[in-house]
């Protein structure tokens, strides 16, 4: 189809903390933003749920707020894209449509003895060679076994076909579907324990080491192109949903690391550094992920990933939990009010630590406190921090690769942060890279929608929207990078395993 100049990709991008809806015109420009939070359930240490009829209604709530703000018709959008907090899991009822219980969110460690056992039992590797991931708690797959195991009689029913499983991308799918489409994208899908990234489907063998029921699995659809329509009942009018990606792939569409090599790391409530590997899936030697990172056409575009489980969300435990701060906006000046951090290092491991060390028994530290330090020392020692893990996983990265990389593009809420960036590039010893348009994510998921109806041409008019707002070039001698390495790193060494008493 032709683009016409009154017409947008609407973006609804449901992350961990909040529900966003975001406009994007022809050149890739933001017309309009509403944003919901929702609420956070820690029922017990180390759980993590979200309400998905919350989910359901703030992703309605604020669809509907940036069209009416914005002066839009329903009409007047050319299709929607969906991009999700990935691994998040929801158990519904096909006939009502109720969730059967509060989604279980990817931060939640409730089944790391289900790895455990798994993993004791001699089935890492198969975990790892069928799906490219570490068996680990973070993961959809157990969060879902966990689920079969625990609710009465939901097992057997997931065995008659009357429920059905799905990531936030497959439950608002189906809600703004109406309940007719039950579907995934490869995307999501790599992110469960229970998919082929070789093949490109769910694995027999793996669900049935899971006791998972086949009936419960979506069907599987390119990331970009026909997925469902969303009812006229919600929008006014029957739209196209046409983009369908987990955050972290769509960010890396949105940033433009279309070919192999080109790698960005969003700083979120955790940070996600991603590495375009092309057509094949890299198998790491570093504890790093291999995932799809999107299907267009039948083709299918690999990476390689890091994860970092507390980025932004260390920010927030400073001001919710030890109210060092009243706002996250706070913590730049604080921190910059300290020439450096005074020796103090924090290990944010609240919920376990990602790659390259994946130990869900790891808790958070602070060391190196002395009289002399404050508060401002501490907020320091928090951002040092988020660089400090995003550096580790971007360092196994090219030695997975075996070439160095030459930039690092980064986006999320953190990126807007200066001194975060500058010391990011200091610890890499690369440049830093912030686009003008930092809602990537969204824009992923607008530009997957957008291309499987005509909006924009193709990949190389998406490459050339493209562009940077600021440039962080490093400056920190090489004996000082050292050394703060080796202090990181002695501090993190003291976190693994503490929660086993190790």
């Amino acid at each position: 189809m032709e683009a016409r100049p009154d017409q947008f990709i609407l973006a609804l991008d449901q992350g961990t903390t909040s529900a966003r809806a975001i406009l994007f015109g022809r050149q890739g420009q933001i017309h309009g933003i509403a944003q919901q939070e929702i609420t956070q359930y820690y029922p017990q240490t180390g759980w993590v749920e979200h309400d998905p009829d919350e989910i359901w209604q703030a992703q309605l709530a604020v669809a509907r707020a940036v069209l009416r703000e914005n002066g839009v018709a329903g009409t007047q959008i050319a299709a929607v894209g969906i991009t999700n907090q990935r691994e998040t899991t929801v158990l519904w009822d096909r006939a009502s449509g109720q969730p059967l219980h509060r989604a279980i969110v990817w931060q939640d460690r409730r089944t790391a003895g289900i790895c455990d056992a798994l993993t004791a039992t001699g089935h890492a590797d198969l975990f790892r060679q069928r799906t490219g991931l570490v068996l680990d708690a973070y993961f959809s797959g157990t969060k879902l076994k966990w689920l079969l195991d625990h609710i009465p009689g939901a097992r057997s029913r997931a065995e008659r076909g009357e429920l059905a499983f799905g990531t936030i991308d497959s439950w608002l799918a189906w809600q703004l579907s109406g309940g007719r489409t039950h579907v995934t994208d490869p995307s999501n899908a790599s992110r469960t324990l229970l998919f082929d990234i070789h093949r490109r489907c769910w694995d027999e063998d793996l669900l049935a080491l899971l006791d998972i029921p086949a009936a419960l699995l979506p069907r599987i659809v390119d990331s970009s192109g026909q997925i469902a329509m969303v009812d006229a009942e919600w929008l006014g009018t029957t739209i196209p949903l046409s983009g369908m990606a987990g955050d972290q792939q769509a960010a890396t569409f949105g940033q433009a690391c279309l070919e192999h090599g080109m790698a960005k790391n969003t700083y979120g409530t955790g940070c996600f550094l991603l590495m375009n590997t092309g057509d094949r899936p890299m198998a790491s030697q570093h504890r790093l992920l291999t995932t799809v990172g999107w299907q267009r056409r039948g083709q299918t575009t690999y990476l390689l990933e890091g994860s970092v489980f507390m980025g932004g969300a260390t920010v927030q435990w400073l001001r919710d939990g030890l109210g060092l701060i009243t706002s996250a906006n706070e913590i730049e000046a604080l921190a910059t009010s300290v020439p450096d951090n005074g020796g103090v290092y924090l290990v944010p491991a609240h919920t376990g630590l990602g790659a390259p060390y994946w130990d869900p028994f790891a808790r958070g530290t602070l060391f190196g406190l002395s009289r002399g330090s404050t508060r401002a020392h501490i907020a320091r020692a928090a951002l040092e921090a988020i660089a400090f893990q995003s550096a580790e996983v971007l360092q196994a990265m090219e030695r997975d690769a075996g070439q160095p990389m030459t930039e690092l593009r980064v986006d999320g809420g953190a990126a807007r942060n200066d001194l975060l960036m500058q010391f990011q590039a200091d610890l890499l010893g690369v440049p830093v890279v912030r686009p003008k348009i930092t809602e990537t994510t969204a824009l992923g998921a607008a530009y997957l929608a957008g291309l499987a109806v005509g909006f924009w041409q193709d990949e190389a008019e998406l490459s050339a929207l493209w562009q940077a707002e600021r440039r962080f070039e490093p400056c920190m001698a090489n004996d000082q990078r050292a050394a703060l390495f080796g202090q990181w790193r002695r501090a993190v060494q003291r976190t693994l395993g503490w929660a086993k008493g190790e």
